[in-house]
């Protein structure tokens, strides 16, 4: 074989094996628990807007989508992704995992890490603003000067505390309460106007839990001085969360995380960025 074409042939290698997709695939060889498939648990049920129809297959719904737009930086084909079902607490639990990574809006969390792994934060939760329907009948606005006016309760321990005191900095006296049961409650009776929860926990309040509340808008995380990250769970060691976090930082770098969370989370809950 002459030196020119065995340059040639080494300079192909080369450039196959140095494509993302070849890159990703030499990542995730032999750490996956099934050689070749990506396997990956969600809830059961799942609820919307994380997976729509309870069907992750579909690819619908904020982390589905993220799923499957991982798997795709990962060297997967979709068709090469397995879903599996986890309640919360089993997942959260140390031991073996018959997933590779699970979505299930895991908060990362000191105590958590310390049985599990947890990939780079996938979602930061924004803040939420949570009324009853009747306040969006009558005009109310998303916008801070409106929000000055309602009267405002919150969980005392929580991140949405500083939002109100410092960012909204209502006209009447905030209400503090010990937990998110005591705040809807405060609510049907009429105590109080509106309340801030992260954005997954207004979400289930207002469609399961407050006949007829309603998301009013949400702030960025940014607004927030210690938001709430989810992070992918996985098995305490996983060889793949190098693999993972690899694949989360290329879909931040190119922006194409953002643009799956503005059509899940932004787009499809029709909740409104608060001006």
């Amino acid at each position: 074989m002459s030196r020119s074409v065995a340059f040639a042939l080494l300079l192909g290698g080369l450039m196959v094996a140095g494509t993302p997709a070849q890159a990703a695939n030499s990542c995730a060889a032999g750490n996956t628990i099934t050689d070749g498939m990506l396997t990956i648990a969600t809830g059961n049920p799942a609820y919307y807007p994380w997976v729509i129809d309870d069907k992750p297959e579909a690819g619908k719904g904020f982390e589905a989508a993220v799923a499957y737009a991982l798997a795709d930086r990962m060297g997967f084909k979709a068709q090469e992704v397995k879903w599996t079902r986890t309640s919360f607490d089993q997942a959260i639990q140390p031991g073996e995992k018959d997933f590779d990574i699970n979505l299930q809006q895991f908060s990362i969390t000191a105590e958590r890490e310390k049985v599990v792994d947890f990939s780079l934060p996938y979602y930061s939760a924004a803040m939420a603003v949570l009324v009853r329907k009747p306040t969006i009948e009558a005009g109310l606005k998303a916008e801070i000067s409106a929000l000055k006016k309602l009267k405002w309760g919150a969980v005392a321990s929580t991140t949405a505390l500083p939002i109100v005191t410092s960012l909204i900095q209502p006209d009447s006296e905030l209400l503090l309460y010990d937990d998110n049961a005591n705040v809807v409650e405060a609510m049907k009776s009429n105590q109080i106007d509106a309340a801030i929860f992260d954005l997954p926990t207004a979400l289930y309040l207002s469609a399961v839990v407050l006949e007829d509340g309603a998301l009013l808008g949400q702030f960025p995380p940014e607004k927030s001085e210690n938001p709430d990250e989810f992070g992918m769970l996985m098995a305490e060691g996983s060889a793949l969360k190098k693999c993972v976090d690899e694949a989360l930082t290329s879909m931040k770098a190119d922006g194409s995380l953002a643009r799956i969370e503005a059509e899940w989370l932004q787009e499809a809950t029709g909740v409104p960025i608060i001006k």
